[in-house]
């Protein structure tokens, strides 16, 4: 591994981003920590947001009141996960998935990063067929499957150029989203008016009222495979708490009023309906903001397009990781990016097109899987990080083939995360399978919850009863890229 130490000056960091999975050099490193503010404040105020929010008050039939706590709870419990994988980019300097394999090994990690490309695609798909519909409500002569089209390509050219360009644009959206936001609520509100039965439509259930909060909570949560692959580029003098609290702000507050917002609609539309299961979050909506309705779906429509650049980006580091797993010399650039970019865009297109009539049943039953895939990984990181190892790591080992003093495969962090996915069934609530305890409690879904308090204790005393953590070198000053 080739490394030299770093000059004082910072270089210039080209737009069109050369870069993947490589560690980031110190001497590119560059932005603060606001720039995580906007990046997660921006990217999050979209269609699929407020569609999520709106499942509260339509599919799971709460009522408004019920459905905002449920919100509250659900978005500022996850992003504490969120945030404090977040906090890691600016110490360890690498993607996410790559940090990975510091927990379970440069094989094992595979399991976990085959996982998540899975899990991006699907984000993707689900967000061009909100994007298609919405685009299609207030433009008819394009038509679903060309909006489909037209955000997955603007997402594929944001992805292409890279790291730069998204965080510009999602600054961008931070302002002209966050005033499209402000202008709904007070069109809707205030212009509008709430009918008579608003706060009396729906009812508190406890199924509801835990399905709200694992919905809003896994949001932050689906974040956690990628969130440090937005703050790698920080310099390391940003420090944890300024990125943990920037990046957990940003999200919860970019988040949570898209879904209340969402909520809103779905109350006023089951009022008139009487029918909340199948009322449709994005032609109520556009009802609601008439004459504004073109503007702002449009508006919203950009933060699609932010938010599946940065799905498609991460997906992308993530399939490059998978191939540089086998060929460790191997550290792809920018024409490499833009080449996965395009086959993933391709992938997520052909789902989402073919499966969009049936959509929302496969976005609930995708975020439950999510669920029971995500909460293991995210225990087993965070306390390895945190508890285990502080923060120190041997980064140049990330990149070998044999993983170095991580090894090729942590049986200690694989046989936790099979416990903590399994432990979960019987907990789970879905469409598809209902286990025992959720069935004798009426379909309360606990899963998430006791994933997180079995996995992290239980990874804690077993990784410190099997391995013993080496003395970590330093983060090294690296002005090339290792070989």
């Amino acid at each position: 591994m080739s490394m030299k130490s770093t000059p004082s000056a910072t270089t210039e960091v080209p737009r069109l981003e050369d870069k993947t999975i490589q560690p980031i050099p110190l001497n590119e490193r560059h932005g603060k920590a606001r720039d995580l503010f906007t990046i997660w404040f921006g990217s999050n105020i979209m269609i699929m947001t407020i569609v999520t929010g709106g499942l509260a008050t339509t599919v799971f039939g709460l009522d408004f009141t019920t459905a905002v706590v449920g919100l509250i709870i659900g978005n500022l419990v996850g992003a504490i996960f969120m945030a404090l994988h977040s906090a890691q980019g600016p110490q360890l300097g690498v993607a996410q998935m790559v940090q990975t394999r510091g927990q379970f090994g440069s094989f094992g990690a595979l399991l976990i990063v085959v996982i998540v490309v899975i899990m991006y695609v699907g984000f993707f798909a689900a967000n061009l067929v909100f994007g298609g519909e919405a685009l299609a409500t207030v433009s008819p002569g394009i038509g679903v499957d060309g909006g489909i089209i037209l955000i997955g390509v603007v997402s594929v050219i944001a992805t292409i150029f890279g790291y730069r360009l998204i965080h510009a644009y999602a600054r961008f959206l931070s302002l002209v989203a966050g005033l499209a936001l402000l202008l709904a609520f007070i069109w809707i509100l205030f212009v509008h008016g709430l009918p008579a039965g608003f706060l009396s439509e729906g009812h508190f259930q406890w199924v509801g009222f835990m399905a709200t909060i694992s919905v809003s909570a896994l949001w932050q949560l689906a974040y956690a495979p990628y969130v440090s692959d937005y703050s790698r580029y920080m310099p390391q003098g940003t420090g944890s708490r300024p990125a943990f609290w920037a990046s957990y702000s940003g999200c919860v507050l970019g988040t949570l009023f898209p879904m209340v917002l969402g909520a809103v609609v779905g109350s006023l539309a089951s009022v008139v309906t009487k029918d909340p299961a199948n009322v449709d979050i994005v032609g109520s909506l556009g009802t609601q903001l008439a004459p504004w309705t073109l503007v702002i779906i449009a508006i919203f429509c950009l933060g699609v397009a932010a938010s599946n650049a940065m799905n498609l980006y991460c997906g992308v580091l993530c399939t490059l990781t998978i191939g540089q797993t086998f060929k460790p010399a191997w550290l792809p650039r920018a024409k490499t990016r833009g080449v996965a970019a395009v086959i993933l865009f391709l992938v997520a297109v052909s789902i989402a097109l073919f499966a969009r009539d049936n959509f929302m049943l496969f976005y609930t039953n995708f975020l439950s899987f999510l669920l029971y895939v995500l909460v293991p990984w995210t225990a087993i990181n965070l306390v390895d990080y945190y508890l285990l190892r502080h923060g120190d790591y041997r980064v140049e080992d990330f990149f070998r083939r044999d993983g170095g003093v991580y090894g090729r495969f942590n049986w200690a962090a694989i046989g936790c995360y099979i416990v903590g996915t399994l432990v979960q069934l019987p907990f789970s609530s879905t469409a598809i399978f209902m286990g025992p305890v959720a069935r004798a409690m009426g379909g309360v879904d606990l899963s998430w919850i006791v994933g997180l308090v079995v996995v992290a204790p239980l990874y804690y005393f077993v990784a410190r009863a099997t391995t013993k953590a080496p003395a970590a070198a330093p983060f090294p000053a690296l002005t090339t890229d290792p070989v």
